[in-house]
């Protein structure tokens, strides 16, 4: 399905927030904002764009016109055709969590302390600063497909994400902290998450790394894991959904 605009004014004639709705439109079409997704608040976009917040909200109501988008109490979304971002099972989090099985043995905590050197320096964070944390582990009810996790997040994500922030002040590493709807919450905030997963052999043990990095759709770093998995004893699963031609 191709909505388009109407009463197109001439090249001309184009006011500036035609302009911004115009730009808006090419990202839902090329889905850089998937269908479904949350579109960044009108703050975000004002200074992605250099507009003011006015200027963004006459060109969301021109796609509001045209169906191109929708508004609710949350923001506005993406309204045209093909799946939502959600339903990429491959973005589960953390990366390689799994379902519950009977008499598994799964762990998951958070803490408040200075990440790894390297999560540091992907994240943006100075050395020694402080951040949210999260550590996951599981295995089988016989103690094999042993799997652990360790995820850093960045500023952006702790300033945007409120369920996150949340977090900070019982982050003592002792209750359980079950954070799988992560990615739904970055969503919810405007965030459109783009991934990098990168896998790589362990020289002293039968294992793989599995490195996941996510930014959002300004390049800002959101959260760093690094999974490791026993592939004598597990094994995982990658799977994609493709957007419809539309």
């Amino acid at each position: 399905m191709d909505r388009t605009t109407h009463d197109h004014p001439s090249t001309e004639e184009q006011p500036l927030y035609w302009r911004i709705a115009m730009e808006v439109l090419g990202e839902l079409r090329d889905r850089t904002v998937p269908p479904g997704e949350r579109l960044p608040g009108e703050r975000q976009l004002a200074e992605h764009y250099g507009v003011s917040r006015e200027t963004v909200r006459q060109a969301l109501e021109v796609l509001r016109r045209d169906g191109l988008v929708a508004t609710d109490r949350r923001g506005s979304y993406a309204t045209l055709s093909g799946p939502p971002l959600e339903n990429n099972s491959s973005l589960t989090f953390p990366v390689g969590a799994r379902d519950a099985e009977p008499g598994a043995a799964d762990r998951a905590t958070v803490t408040w302390e200075a990440p790894p050197p390297e999560h540091a320096e992907a994240l943006g964070l100075a050395p020694h600063r402080p951040t949210l944390m999260h550590r996951y582990e599981s295995a089988g009810a016989d103690g094999r497909g042993r799997r652990s996790a360790v995820t850093s997040f960045s500023a952006v994500a702790l300033a945007e994400v409120e369920e996150l922030a949340r977090y900070r002040d019982r982050a003592d590493g002792s209750a359980s902290a079950q954070l799988r709807r992560t990615y739904d919450w970055m969503r919810r905030a405007g965030l459109t998450l783009h991934h990098r997963d990168s896998i790589t052999p362990l020289a002293d043990a039968p294992s793989v790394r599995v490195t996941r990095q996510v930014h959002d759709q300004y390049a800002r770093p959101l959260e760093i894991t690094d999974l490791v998995v026993d592939t004598q004893q597990g094994a995982l699963v990658y799977e994609f959904t493709l957007p419809s031609a539309g």
